[in-house]
């Protein structure tokens, strides 16, 4: 299987409105960050998508995307849930309904805000996004592979990380309960929400992510959800040796 990082921008992307900062006004292509998300191609080409970002459609375009098969929310703030709409791009190549899986509180969310999404039975006519909703609690099947829900705690919300195979991907996070931790067992890669040096109060910080890791004791590390105050080259030169800085459109095999 196959990980492409979407995007590994926080909620204002990099460069940041208005900003004239170093990495807002580098032309290093590692600091054009878009909102963050990820994609899995497996094996069979299908893909399975994590979270859809107000810049859903730029990042499809880039990764020259032509299917979606599973969509995993991590939770449902505006920069994992607002590019909702740009699903039905797939939908209408495809000709196909794509289920969609997130916890209660979350799902429900989706159908009260992106309701017309949610369409039973089958259209004739794909003019609008066609989503099946799925609660999960537990570990379940999405496009043929098996996938456990993590709870983390993103302030004072709970919400998911996704385990598929032997990789993690845990965005938004400020701490992990405990009683995740046995999901978190023989992980080989683990994408980590590291959002700023300063610590905050619904995500974790620099330090904060390197503890985590630390003690998730994964072979391979990669950091996201990154604000403009993180410079790519910077922040590299300062990680152990198991730790990369993620930029948009990298990938990795696992």
């Amino acid at each position: 299987m196959q990980l492409t990082m979407l995007g590994v921008g926080s909620s204002a992307g990099t460069p940041a409105v208005g900003c004239t900062c170093a990495t807002c006004s580098s032309d290093n292509p590692r600091n054009k960050r878009t909102r963050c998300s990820s994609m899995v191609t497996l094996d069979d080409g299908r893909v399975i998508l994590i979270d859809t970002t107000p810049d859903l459609r730029q990042q499809a375009l880039r990764e020259q995307m032509r299917r979606v098969d599973a969509v995993l929310y991590t939770h449902t703030h505006a920069d994992h849930l607002h590019g909702i709409d740009d699903l039905r791009a797939f939908c209408q190549i495809n000709r196909c309904q794509i289920p969609i899986y997130s916890y209660a509180e979350a799902i429900r969310h989706i159908q009260e805000k992106f309701g017309y999404t949610i369409r039973e039975p089958i259209p004739q006519f794909w003019d609008l996004p066609v989503l099946a909703a799925h609660v999960v609690d537990a570990p379940f099947e999405a496009a043929g592979q098996t996938v456990t829900p993590i709870p983390v705690m993103h302030g004072k919300i709970r919400i998911h990380a996704y385990r598929i195979g032997n990789l993690v991907y845990m965005t938004d996070v400020s701490e992990i309960p405990e009683t995740s931790y046995p999901l978190l067992q023989n992980v080989d890669l683990l994408l980590i929400d590291c959002l700023r040096e300063k610590p905050h109060p619904t995500h974790v910080s620099v330090e904060e992510s390197l503890g985590l890791i630390a003690l998730i004791g994964a072979r391979r590390n990669v950091l996201i959800h990154m604000t403009h105050e993180l410079e790519y080259h910077a922040l590299q030169a300062r990680m152990p040796a198991n730790v990369q800085v993620g930029y948009d459109g990298m990938k990795l095999d696992f």
